[in-house]
C-alpha cells in the first residue's frame, strides 16, 4: 500500500457538484427559461440534474432521446406547443406535469429541439424544462435561443468538488481564506496530500466515488480503465463511419501529443502521411463528442483575443487528467510517490490546471501563445482590460520566464503563475497555488 493509499477512507453519501447551485439559481430566477446542461461523456450530467430535481420538484421525468426516437424526431420538427404537449403525453402516458422537471436527456443530436422546447416552456408554465447533452461545443440552436435558455457546462469534478465529496469542506474554507490569512502548516499538508490523491484519481465521478468508498487507489485504476473502455465504445458507436478511423487515430494520439515538448497538435503524430485538410472534420467530430477539449493558439496577446485566433494551430486536451494518466499506461504502482505532481513531466498538472481554469467563473475562454522564438505561455485569457498570461509550474520558486517575455512584448501589468508555492502577489505576478485555482 502506497502513502497515498494510507490517507484513509471517507464515507460518501453523494457527490456534490457546483452546478447544483447554478441550477438552484435558475429555479429561483429563470422564470420559464430552459436549462441546458452540456458537457463531456460520463461526467455525471444526468445524475446531477436528477439529484437537483429531487430537492426542488415534486417529481421529475426523464425523456431519453436515444430511446424515445419517435418523440425525438417529432419534437425536433414540431413548433406548435399544443401539438408537442399532446405528443409528449402520449409518448409518456402521463398527463400531469405540474411542479415537475422534464429532463430531455441525450439531446445533442436533436436539431431544432431546443427552439421548440423554448416555445413549449412558455406554453406549459406549470413545469420546468432541462435539456441534457453530451457535447464539447454548443448545442444546435443555442445561439438563436440565447435569451430564452440558461446554459451550464459540466466537466469532471474540480478539486473543490473532490474535497467536498469527502469531509473537505473545512479545507475548502481555508483555501478560500488564504487571501486574508496564511494557511497553517498542518492544514497545508492535508490539502497537498489530497491534491496528490486527486492527481491520481482524476475527476470522473465514478473514480472519485470509488476512492472515497474504499480508499483503494488500485480499485480507482480499475474504474478508470472501465471508463476508458466505455468511452472508446462510445466513440466507435457514435462516430459516422466516414470519420471513424481518423477519430480513433486522433484519440489514441492524445497522450503523445501532450507529452512532446511543443504540445501543439501535430497531424504527423496521428499519421506520418496525414495532411491537415484530411483530418480537420475528424478533429471537429471528436471535439463535438465531448471527450477532448480544443485550446486555440493566439497570434498576439492583445484584445479581443477572438480576433487573434489561429484556427490552424491548437492543442487537444483530454477530458480528464485521471483518464489521461490511465491512457498513458501509468498505473498507481508506477507513480513516483515523491513527485506525484510531476507525472508525465508536468502534463497531468497542465491538464488539471486547464480544467480548473476553465471552470473558474472569473476566467473566460482559454488560449495559448507561442513567441517566434522559444517562449510558450501555457494559457492566456481576457482579464480586466488586458490579456492575462498563465504559466503552470510543478516546482516551487520557479520563474515564469515565458510570462515575462509576454508581459514585455505586450506591456501588460499582470501575469499568473500556477505553482506549488502559496499565494502571493509581487510586482504584477500573481502566484496561485495548484490547489487554489478554482477560487482565485
Amino acid at each position: 500500500m502506497t502513502s497515498l493509499e494510507k490517507s484513509g477512507r471517507i464515507e460518501v453519501r453523494c457527490l456534490f457538484r457546483n452546478i447544483m447551485n447554478d441550477l438552484a439559481t435558475w429555479y429561483e430566477t429563470g422564470q420559464n427559461k430552459v436549462a441546458v446542461v452540456r458537457g463531456g461523456k460520463f461526467v455525471g450530467k444526468t445524475w446531477a440534474v436528477t439529484d437537483f430535481a429531487m430537492g426542488f420538484f415534486d417529481d421529475h421525468i426523464i425523456i431519453d432521446m436515444n430511446k424515445q426516437t419517435d418523440f425525438a424526431s417529432y419534437a425536433s420538427k414540431e413548433r406548435r406547443p399544443e401539438k408537442l404537449h399532446a405528443k409528449l403525453t402520449t409518448s409518456l402516458d402521463k398527463y400531469d406535469f405540474k411542479n415537475k422537471l422534464l429532463i430531455f436527456d441525450n439531446a445533442e443530436n436533436c436539431t431544432g429541439l431546443l427552439k421548440n422546447l423554448v416555445g413549449y416552456a412558455r406554453y406549459n408554465t406549470e413545469c420546468r424544462i432541462c435539456v441534457v447533452a453530451t457535447t464539447g461545443i454548443a448545442m444546435p440552436g443555442e445561439e438563436d435561443c440565447a435569451d430564452d435558455i440558461c446554459v451550464y457546462e459540466l466537466m469532471p469534478m474540480t478539486f473543490d468538488e473532490f474535497l467536498k465529496a469527502g469531509k473537505g469542506r473545512k479545507l475548502c474554507a481555508f483555501i478560500e481564506n488564504q487571501k486574508i490569512s496564511a494557511m497553517p502548516d498542518e492544514v497545508r499538508d492535508s490539502v497537498e496530500t489530497m491534491l496528490e490523491i486527486f492527481f491520481v484519481t482524476g475527476g470522473m465521478p465514478e473514480a472519485v466515488d470509488e476512492y472515497y468508498k474504499t480508499g483503494d487507489l488500485r480499485r480507482v485504476d480499475v474504474i478508470l480503465k472501465s471508463i476508458l473502455d466505455r468511452m472508446t465504445d462510445y466513440l466507435i458507436n457514435s462516430t459516422p463511419k466516414r470519420y471513424l478511423s481518423k477519430v480513433m487515430a486522433i484519440w489514441k494520439s492524445i497522450p503523445v501529443q501532450l507529452t512532446k515538448e511543443n504540445k501543439k497538435f501535430m497531424y504527423g503524430y496521428v499519421d506520418p502521411k496525414a495532411r491537415a485538410r484530411e483530418y480537420e472534420m475528424s478533429v471537429e467530430q471528436i471535439v463535438r463528442m465531448g471527450v477532448v477539449r480544443r485550446v486555440y493558439r493566439v497570434r498576439n496577446g492583445v484584445l479581443p483575443l477572438t480576433e487573434q485566433i489561429d484556427d490552424k494551430s491548437f492543442e487537444l486536451y483530454h477530458l480528464d487528467h485521471g483518464l489521461l494518466r490511465m491512457m498513458a499506461g501509468i498505473l498507481v504502482q508506477d507513480i513516483d510517490r515523491n513527485n506525484v505532481l510531476d507525472m508525465m513531466d508536468g502534463v497531468v498538472a497542465e491538464q488539471y490546471a486547464m480544467a480548473e481554469l476553465y471552470m473558474n467563473k472569473s476566467v473566460g475562454d482559454l488560449y495559448f501563445w507561442i513567441s517566434s522564438a522559444t517562449a510558450k505561455v501555457d494559457f492566456v485569457y481576457e482579464g480586466d482590460g488586458e490579456v492575462i498570461p498563465v504559466d503552470v509550474q510543478t516546482s516551487p520558486h520557479t520563474k515564469a520566464q515565458s510570462s515575462r517575455v509576454f508581459r514585455q512584448r505586450y506591456n501588460n501589468s499582470t501575469s499568473v503563475r500556477v505553482s506549488t508555492d502559496d499565494m502571493f502577489v509581487d510586482k504584477g505576478l500573481v502566484n496561485i497555488p495548484l490547489y487554489g485555482i478554482w477560487c482565485f
